[in-house]
């Protein structure tokens, strides 16, 4: 059995422990909260805004109306990772790069052995771990999350638009987690561009029914504002997504942290006073026999 120091000493490691991972839980959870208020108040807006603009691409029927609904054959394919820039959130970037590297080994294998495949990790955990794990990173971006809002999120939306009409990739697909609760994060992988028309359901019917649009001024300025807009909106709702999920994934990450230092803290403490209890007894024991010894 270890001696009462080495007891006491893991003692106060564990408290300190606890309080600094019941600290950041408390953190985690105020962060939460505008977080989670900020990315359920865009989902309904950017939903509509989706269901329009497939409805739009639907109706264009493989005309080159817009740049963005053009679907090539993916020759060049470029994977969006979003992971955050910390860890101590679980799986919550494990699971991001496990998809990404499942992407690069089976649907983009031909694109990875010829080199015709980038990766642009939003965030420095996934770009640590893939670097790691001998993937190359193109690009990275850390600072969005610092303060994220539409603003910061618009250049970069901007940015990979440009390279998809600029025909440097045929494809951009958004890796990242999509927020549910606090403890549960749904991960997700959203073909960004060119864009999709509206999936149909297991009956073979599309998930909505498609609207008859009265266009003013015209149908061709519709589609190359909106389009582009959307966009936009639906890249910042998966950085919301992401961020909110970060949070969640923390501080359910925190409260587990805690509540095993807790159960560790009551057994050392239980250890601690049997070894007490079996120290004393021996004192006790060692003064009885030299009593005995000196009635003797």
């Amino acid at each position: 059995m270890a001696n009462l120091k080495e007891i006491r000493t893991r003692i106060t490691s564990v408290q300190s422990t606890m309080q600094i991972t019941s600290a950041m839980k408390m953190v985690a959870a105020a962060k939460l909260r505008k977080a989670q208020n900020a990315v359920t108040t865009m989902r309904p807006y950017a939903a509509k805004l989706q269901e329009i603009m497939q409805d739009l691409s639907a109706s264009l029927e493989g005309s080159n109306e817009n740049i963005f609904t053009t679907d090539r054959e993916p020759e060049k394919v470029l994977l969006v990772a979003i992971t955050s820039n910390r860890g101590l959130c679980g799986a919550f970037n494990a699971n991001v790069v496990k998809e990404v590297i499942q992407l690069t080994r089976t649907t983009y294998t031909s694109q990875t052995k010829n080199g015709k495949l980038d990766i642009f990790c939003i965030g420095k955990k996934g770009a640590d771990t893939l670097k790691a794990r001998g993937f190359t990173v193109k690009e990275i971006e850390t600072a969005i999350f610092d303060q994220l809002n539409f603003e910061k999120a618009v250049p970069l939306a901007e940015k990979m638009m440009q390279q998809f009409a600029d025909g440097e990739y045929d494809r951009i697909v958004l890796v990242y987690n999509q927020f549910k609760n606090a403890a549960v994060q749904i991960l997700q992988t959203e073909q960004f561009l060119p864009v999709q028309e509206s999936k149909p359901d297991e009956s073979g019917e599309k998930n909505h029914k498609q609207a008859d649009y009265i266009f003013e001024p015209g149908k061709e300025e519709i589609i190359n504002a909106l389009i582009p807009k959307t966009l936009k909106v639906q890249f910042y709702k998966a950085l919301l997504d992401s961020f909110a999920a970060e949070h969640g994934a923390r501080m359910t990450a925190m409260h587990q942290a805690t509540d095993n230092a807790t159960a560790l803290l009551k057994d050392l403490k239980l250890t601690y006073n049997k070894a007490r209890q079996a120290s004393i007894t021996n004192e006790i024991l060692e003064i009885a026999g030299a009593a005995e010894a000196l009635k003797g």
